[in-house]
């Protein structure tokens, strides 16, 4: 992708995260933390353009990233379900771009299924895999790091993690602690502004 193309293309993204998933009040979220403004993302994710355009920008910035660290990545997937329409807006883009081998996807469950085959991993994932896994908001990191466990636990390899949104409270630094890069699309203030001083 162009430079000038990437760069129209974030800023239609930013318009709509800024429109639709960001709201000012008094919130608790998932981390038990108090917040005075809430991103959800998912009003963007599951957006019909919302999605195109984060299919685009993150399969660029995993395919940017594939070459600069000379690694080969075969599949995309997070816990569900923050991550679920990330990962398939990005692997349907590296179909659709007619990649030579296309990203696939895959799902990391909160709990194992209780029947059939038992699998915390869904999808097109299997042991031995490098993989990237991503979300919509990274905050406390939990989520992230919850699927990073699975895929390791599972046999996969994580190359390195990838994020729509960054708040910028630490989520970043816990996952870079564990050897796992984090990449995002944007940053809190990107969405917010600089926070009041």
């Amino acid at each position: 992708m162009e430079p000038g193309q990437r760069e129209t293309l974030r800023a239609e993204l930013l318009g709509i995260l800024r429109r639709k998933s960001v709201f000012h009040g008094d919130f608790t979220l998932s981390s038990g933390a108090r917040s005075k403004y809430y991103i959800d993302c998912r009003l963007t994710t599951l957006d019909a353009r919302g999605a195109w355009l984060i299919g685009q920008l993150m399969c660029a910035l995993i395919r940017d990233e594939e070459k600069k660290r000379n690694v080969r990545i075969q599949a995309v997937g997070g816990l569900t379900m923050g991550a679920d329409p990330v990962a398939l807006a990005t692997g349907m883009i590296s179909g659709w771009a007619k990649d030579p081998e296309p990203l696939r996807i895959f799902c990391v469950r909160k709990t194992p299924k209780g029947h059939g085959q038992a699998r915390l991993i869904e999808g097109n994932f299997k042991p031995g895999d490098s993989v990237v896994v991503v979300d919509d908001v990274v905050t406390s990191g939990n989520s992230t790091i919850t699927a990073i466990e699975a895929v390791t636990k599972e046999g996969g390899k994580v190359a390195f993690a990838a994020v729509l949104v960054d708040r910028q409270e630490g989520g970043r630094q816990r996952i870079e602690a564990m050897g796992h890069p984090l990449l995002s699309l944007f940053q809190r203030e990107e969405l917010l502004g600089p926070p009041a001083k």
